[in-house]
């Protein structure tokens, strides 16, 4: 019979082969689901794999949806490194994306291009106020900051609706909840012309460069680290597990906040109920999958973006539900979950004692 032993030290080949089984199993698991579902398999897989990349518009469109996702992870894998268990980054992208609307709706017809910059700081400055509450009540009072910060979530989706509902209302929008559309000025720059790509692909791809520079070739990396990791090794070592805290909930506050920004002032252009697209949440399956690494981050991003998108284009040809993307997002976690037991145990063949009876 097959038994888990456990390696002298840790796999590396299946610290990187694991999430590559994972989506594997996830696919067949997805093919399972198309037949039950009386569903065409090929169609469902093509839907999910090959229609996001089948052209350079869709190329265009699988960047929009990887973009915020890849920023909310970067943040989160500080986090995550130090010890910090911030699950509400949905939160601080809501706040974030409020921030940011607020200073677009300031702008008029005679405001510059510098607004844009002030727009993303802005977000940047919400997520890390929003975060900078779970720091503060973990910091003084030792508060939970997994309860914390998701609980913050849905204040910020109740702050976010209150604006849309009343203050910030379109009083020329026919009574729908959502603000003014922003000023053209406030658009984030495109990249190429005819397609919603725009630059926010360039900061979220530069942020996963900075990140791979801080983590691994700085002091400071290593001590944000040590100190969420072994407070007590930091303090012998001179680090301060207390800065740690701070750091990663405002590094993590500040990329899910531009990520609001990036999201409100670019594809969506206005401020509405449906600013909460569970970026935040489908983050922490980025940054896991992707090993907590820079570049794993990347890939991983592009592939959740592509399950949104797939889960899209699903409900619309083939008449699946709206929930079959976040079916297949808990199946890549879960299933990514169990295949890293291979990282620390390895399955061995032993015969059972039944059989060396009989032999004996």
């Amino acid at each position: 019979m097959l038994k888990l032993e456990q390696r002298p030290q840790a796999s590396r080949f299946w610290t990187f082969g694991s999430p590559v089984l994972a989506l594997l199993i996830t696919v067949v698991i997805g093919v399972g689901l198309f037949m039950l579902l009386g569903k065409d398999p090929v169609k469902g897989l093509q839907a999910f794999f090959w229609e996001p990349i089948k052209s350079a518009y869709a190329l265009g469109e699988l960047t929009m949806k990887a973009t915020p996702l890849l920023l909310i992870a970067l943040g989160l894998a500080v986090c995550f490194r130090s010890n910090v268990w911030n699950i509400g980054a949905e939160g601080q992208f809501v706040i974030g994306a409020v921030a940011a609307g607020g200073m677009a709706l300031l702008a008029d017809k005679n405001t510059g291009p510098w607004i844009i910059p002030v727009i993303l700081l802005a977000g940047m400055l919400g997520g890390m106020l929003w975060a900078g509450i779970v720091a503060w009540l973990r910091d003084r009072f030792n508060a939970n900051e997994i309860l914390v910060s998701l609980m913050l979530v849905y204040v910020a989706t109740l702050v976010l609706g209150y604006l849309v509902y009343g203050p910030w209302k379109d009083p020329m929008g026919y009574n729908f909840p959502q603000t003014k559309s922003f000023e053209k000025v406030t658009q984030i720059p495109k990249l190429v012309q005819g397609m919603r790509m725009n630059i926010g692909v360039l900061i979220a791809l530069a942020g996963a460069a900075l990140l791979w520079v801080y983590l691994f070739r700085t002091r400071a990396g290593l001590a944000q680290q040590v100190g969420g990791l072994a407070p007590s090794a930091a303090r012998y070592a001179g680090f301060s597990s207390r800065k740690a805290l701070w750091t990663a909930l405002m590094i993590s506050g500040a990329t899910a906040g531009l990520a609001g920004a990036l999201e409100v002032a670019g594809p969506l252009g206005q401020l509405t109920p449906y600013v909460p697209a569970g970026y935040g949440f489908a983050a922490i399956i980025v940054a896991f999958v992707g090993r907590l690494h820079p570049v794993g981050m990347v890939f991983s991003a592009i592939l959740m973006s592509m399950f949104y998108i797939g889960g899209e284009l699903a409900q619309s040809r083939l008449g699946l539900p709206k929930a079959l993307t976040g079916v297949f997002q808990g199946l890549l976690l879960f299933t990514l979950l169990a295949c890293d037991t291979l990282v620390v145990y390895r399955l061995r063949w032993v015969a059972s004692r039944t059989a060396v009876k009989g032999g004996l």
